[in-house]
């Protein structure tokens, strides 16, 4: 999977920019301010049809301006696909439209069409960050990886937030409808967690693996902790026990007015030598468990789509220690197409294509 072409209007501080990105690594090199987290964001934009930064669509847009569109052609294992956003405000709010080789489609169809593996500064708090963090990891590579993930997971979460308005607005909810929600809650929660605890399963191998490699003795391990405890992950049993937990919970969320039991309340433990790497472990063991789990989910991504999605990390190397940074790089040395940006060249680099970036301007050197 390679891009090969990136077209910019309007978006953030670009004006307008045409790049050619070459195969294997590119780098983009500036002080900060100057667009270098802007263009890895418009690049995930085309896999993900979202924004890593920020959920504030109408930042995306150039300032002064009402239209940003984000274009570009990728080579993918079907051939050729051109990809295309477009976002709009004005006063009624902000827009976005998406297309596939000229013909709009929804976001859901638009989904996945490039597979992205970003890595960005905040993802270094994957392990002693909130729970939601480490959801949001798992929602966005089994969305991009699974289209059925994402239809269960809008429809989970459609009927998540018509329970809660149920639970708010009144001191004693029509029973029948909130049986409704609840029933869809139960078919689309029980999918979520089983895809969740087999992506899981894998991903915990190919990061226990790579860090073994990098750290000698010290093991590994991810536990998925499920708001929904099951005994075997099959949809029956996950089915029926998110059921019950939801009638045992029943009083407590009428009391509480809101919806105590569901995967929107699962986690995922990472521990190391058996002990939580958040409560015991150092900043650089943390660092090092997250550098294992970005080079596990672009391993996995790759193994179980056919194809090699793009490597995006913006300005992370600069965060890590030399040894680190290189054993990061060598980890995912199997690329077909990443993009890093930095402040300064990394040290140690396999052959790359340098750019420089200064007021949204990329020139090749």
């Amino acid at each position: 999977m390679r891009l090969t072409s990136l077209h910019l209007s309007n978006v953030r501080n670009y004006a307008q920019l045409e790049l050619e990105p070459a195969n294997g690594l590119n780098v983009f090199v500036g002080r900060n301010a100057q667009g270098k987290s802007n263009l890895l964001e418009a690049i995930s934009l085309l896999g993900t049809g979202k924004s890593f930064r920020t959920s504030r669509e109408r930042d995306l847009i150039r300032e002064g301006f009402e239209l940003a569109t984000i274009g570009g052609e990728a080579q993918v294992r079907a051939g050729t696909v051109r990809l295309g956003c477009t976002i709009s405000t004005t006063a009624r709010g902000t827009r976005k439209l998406y297309a596939i080789n000229g013909r709009g489609v929804r976001y859901a169809k638009f989904l996945g069409s490039l597979r992205v593996v970003t890595f960005v500064p905040s993802d270094l708090q994957l392990v002693g960050g909130p729970p939601s963090g480490r959801r949001s990891f798992l929602n966005g590579a089994l969305a991009q990886e699974q289209p059925t993930y994402y239809h269960e997971l809008a429809r989970y979460q459609k009927a998540l937030t018509q329970k809660a308005a149920l639970l708010r607005g009144e001191d004693d909810p029509d029973p029948e409808l909130l049986a409704i929600y609840n029933q869809t809650l139960v078919q689309a929660g029980t999918a979520i967690m089983l895809a969740r605890e087999q992506f899981i399963s894998v991903l915990a191998g190919a990061a226990a693996k790579v860090h073994a490699q990098w750290s000698g003795q010290e093991q590994l391990e991810l536990r998925y902790q499920p708001s929904v405890p099951f005994e075997v992950p099959a949809q029956d049993a996950i089915a029926g026990a998110f059921a019950a937990q939801l009638r045992g919970l029943a009083a407590q969320e009428r009391a509480r007015q809101v919806s105590l039991a569901g995967p929107h309340r699962d986690d995922v433990e990472l521990l190391l030598n058996g002990r939580s790497l958040a409560a015991y472990g150092s900043q650089g063991q943390q660092r090092t468990a997250v550098l294992a789990l970005k080079v596990a989910e672009y391993t996995v991504m790759q193994e179980r789509s056919g194809e090699a999605p793009l490597l995006l990390l913006d300005d992370v190397l600069s965060e890590l220690d030399p040894g680190r940074a290189h054993a990061f790089i060598e980890g995912v040395g199997a690329f077909e197409q990443a993009f890093i940006t930095a402040t300064h060249v990394p040290e140690d680099l396999p052959p790359a294509r340098l750019y420089t970036i200064e007021n949204a301007s990329v020139t090749p050197l």
